[in-house]
């Protein structure tokens, strides 16, 4: 009984260490954000909203957000019906290939990003579509396809096949019967699935600094130029931004998983 409390002790000391680690670096960006030095200090000295108004008075920056986001609204719109499709025919087929069908969706997590992004950039170089947002779109859509495909595969494994079957024998086609019974009871696992592409597309760094560009440049290399030519406090009101707004996504993910049926 005392080794198994023990054991349990040091395993959530473990993990309390690991979640501050991982929690530290917000710990500090989201104080800086809110300083009134010229350059990053912490702790800041003095508190203002001097940097977020720059970020919002900023025209370039603005620009740079309006692709980010834009980009990611038409990646979610584009890789969400893809990944519901994909996710519905591997459930459902019996045959083989379907399992090398998922492998393949699932090889953008399984690269490194780096790889990737090369790849994307030497295919971009030869069709056109460098520092454009259809090829950004693209680009975002595939890396987004796996997130779809894992969370509307965890739905459909805890759906109950046979309201389809009888939707089904009763006159309705297979497309029919899966938006009028299986979608609405799967929608939670396909909000969730389409959150993540959102999310993964605002914060995708590697492949925007290879294929973005000029007025197609997204905020995440933007901010990376920003790093590299000169430190600005901005950036830091930028992050903490993005770190709220993938915080409050997760939030609602998590809210959806709570309210999805059993």
């Amino acid at each position: 009984m005392t080794s198994s409390i023990a054991s349990r002790l040091a395993l959530g000391a473990v993990v309390a260490f690991a979640l501050l680690f991982l929690i530290i670096p917000v710990l500090i960006i989201i104080p800086m954000s809110f300083s009134d030095a010229r350059f990053l200090s912490f702790p800041p000295k003095a508190l203002s909203f001097r940097w977020y108004e720059s970020f919002f008075a900023s025209a370039a920056w603005m620009s740079a957000a309006r692709v980010s986001f834009t980009v990611g609204l038409l990646a979610t719109l584009l890789a969400t019906p893809i990944g519901v499709a994909a996710a519905y025919a591997i459930t459902h087929s019996p045959l083989r290939i379907m399992r090398v069908l998922r492998l393949m969706l699932m090889l953008p997590l399984m690269i490194p990003i780096i790889i990737v992004a090369i790849g994307v950039f030497l295919i971009y170089a030869q069709t056109g579509l460098l520092s454009s947002i259809p090829g950004l779109v693209l680009a975002d859509t595939m890396l987004g396809i796996p997130f779809v495909v894992l969370a509307v595969t965890a739905g459909l494994q805890s759906f109950d096949h046979s309201q389809e079957m009888v939707a089904r024998s009763l006159g309705m086609n297979r497309f029919r019967a899966f938006m009028s019974v299986t979608l609405p009871q799967i929608r939670p696992s396909v909000v969730s699935g389409a959150i993540f592409v959102f999310i993964s597309s605002i914060d995708e760094t590697v492949v925007a600094l290879f294929i973005s560009g000029g007025e197609t440049q997204t905020l995440t290399k933007r901010m990376f130029t920003a790093l590299r030519d000169e430190i600005d406090p901005t950036i830091a009101a930028i992050s903490t931004l993005l770190t709220l707004t993938s915080f409050a996504l997760i939030l609602a993910v998590g809210a959806l998983q709570k309210r999805a049926p059993r």
